[in-house]
């Protein structure tokens, strides 16, 4: 009994001790002196959480470690240890900060068992009809990784700039001063490049002439990185067309969509487009409903990639396109691509250089910048992409003339995608082919500014995963015109080279 009482009162002190250890590691004046993001504490005053209704100040631990008694301790730990490691050993400046801000990294740092401890009540009375839809679909939907509140509240523990949750019913509009805008779309009377003119728009861009050819599509067995479905090599023989130079971009896209989306027209536009001939109208396609949230990112529009729309959308896009300038535009097909893509070479890339020495890795040894200068210069992918897209002029163009074949975004193809699409075609030289005759999935050629130098080979083949990429769309029925969880993906277009743009047809 002699030495049970100083135990007890020195196991009290310890206890407290530790308790009061846990709660002033827990502030945020000790979570920012480490954490030395340079705008987050800034960001979270800006935010809901800082500024609350009631007066509650949320604090970091509160989002960033789940609620005590349900694994606090352990991932305190955790996350203390990994913190201090980075914050004793590594440079602060080496951070891609606004890469650390985006969604799939935010998932990894936020707790839905936090959020759901204080908002316990997801119907609230004056929760809007379409947060009603919005709860009611999380609350159906089974607990997976991928099913966060933050899917739509990211900006809700750090403010961020332009971000929209819910419909987004004013994206796209154009200003009140619009440029000088075309009348009328390029005239082509030959086999050569040319600037197309969106009628109706200020918007332009540039085809380029891809010359018929023969070339082998697919890749070798013994090349590096080479999956199954990229074989076997197989002989294709390709009729001219005309190619984007670039991937649809932003511009773009959004006169399609001011053009023809039901909210959004624009009302500079409308007299001029009521006076455009009866073959270039576009009131006859039905175009995108309102975006749920920012389909850019808030990565910027202009001459950005056009992402988050649909496989649909993208070939109403071309439909449109044809109408508008009287030509024939349609998604390029797999071998189309392929072979705009080598330009003419047969290795890896449209360049030299092996993948294995583009690629870091598992330990992310250090490469020299020798190995991948060249890459660099012409594939905006995971090593020198800042986690988002860029801008045309971030990279140069292939032997044909046409840019960011290879990375930035992946782009759509018109063929149904079949892992044994090649070993199906007939025997010989294929000519024009256009993949399998249904499907269920399309195929996407390129790669993206997310992948690795082994995936934006030119032979490397992937496809849509369309309910994936739908998986945390709230809106009932989903959106058949934007993906809510596809950023990486966009689309170039090809037109035929026929009676419309110069080619003489004989007659039969």
């Amino acid at each position: 009994m002699l030495w049970f009482t100083p135990g007890l009162i020195a196991g009290a002190l310890v206890i407290l001790g530790a308790q009061r250890a846990v709660d002033i590691t827990s502030t945020n004046k000790f979570c920012v002196s480490c954490h030395i993001h340079p705008v987050a504490d800034a960001e979270w005053k800006k935010s809901v959480h800082y500024d609350t209704k009631s007066g509650y100040r949320v604090g970091c631990a509160e989002c960033h470690l789940p609620p005590k008694g349900e694994g606090f301790l352990w991932e305190k730990g955790k996350t203390g240890l990994r913190d201090l490691w980075s914050y004793i050993f590594r440079d602060s400046a080496s951070f891609d900060w606004e890469a650390k801000g985006r969604l799939e990294y935010a998932r990894k740092h936020v707790y839905e068992s936090s959020c759901i401890k204080c908002h316990e009540n997801l119907f609230p009375a004056k929760l809007t009809k379409e947060g009603e839809d919005a709860h009611l679909y999380y609350t159906q939907q089974p607990k997976t990784p991928d099913l966060y509140c933050i899917n739509c509240h990211l900006n809700a523990g750090h403010y961020i700039e332009g971000y929209t949750h819910g419909s987004n019913v004013t994206f796209g509009k154009v200003s009140s001063a619009p440029k000088e805008i075309f009348s009328e779309p390029a005239i082509v009377t030959g086999f050569e490049n040319f600037t197309e003119k969106i009628p109706a728009s200020s918007v332009s861009f540039e085809m380029v002439a891809i010359p018929g050819g023969t070339f082998e599509m697919g890749s070798p067995e013994d090349e590096p990185f080479r999956k199954p479905d990229e074989g076997p090599v197989r002989t294709v023989e390709i009729s001219p067309f005309f190619m984007g130079q670039t991937e649809v971009t932003w511009d773009e896209y959004l006169a399609f969509y001011v053009q023809t989306s039901v909210e959004g027209r624009s009302t500079d536009t409308e007299g001029l487009r009521n006076e455009i001939s009866a073959g270039a109208r576009t009131d006859a396609i039905s175009g995108a409903t309102p975006p749920y949230g920012q389909p850019d990112q808030g990565w910027g529009l202009g001459q950005r990639p056009a992402i988050s729309f649909s496989f649909h959308a993208a070939e109403t896009y071309c439909k449109w396109l044809s109408q508008v300038t009287g030509k024939n535009y349609r998604l390029p097909t797999e071998a189309e691509w392929e072979y705009a893509c080598r330009a003419g070479t047969t290795g890896p890339y449209f360049f030299e250089g092996d993948p294995r020495k583009f690629e870091k890795s598992g330990l992310r040894a250090r490469i020299s910048k020798n190995d991948t200068a060249v890459i660099n210069s012409y594939v905006v992918y995971n090593e020198n992409s800042p986690s988002k897209t860029q801008p045309p002029d971030f990279v140069k163009p292939n032997p044909f003339g046409l840019i960011n074949m290879l990375g930035n975004v992946a782009e759509f193809c018109s063929d149904w995608y079949q892992p044994n699409a090649y070993s199906e075609y007939p025997g010989g030289t294929i000519r024009d082919p256009k993949g399998p005759e249904t499907g269920s999935e399309h195929v996407i050629r390129g790669g993206s500014f997310m992948n690795p130098a082994g995936l934006v080979r030119s032979a490397a083949r992937d496809y849509t995963r369309t309910e994936a990429w739908l998986k945390t769309d709230p809106q009932m029925p989903k959106s058949i015109w934007w993906y809510s969880d596809c950023f990486n993906v966009g689309f170039r277009v090809v037109c035929e080279y026929d009676e419309k743009t110069g080619k003489e047809v004989k007659k039969p």
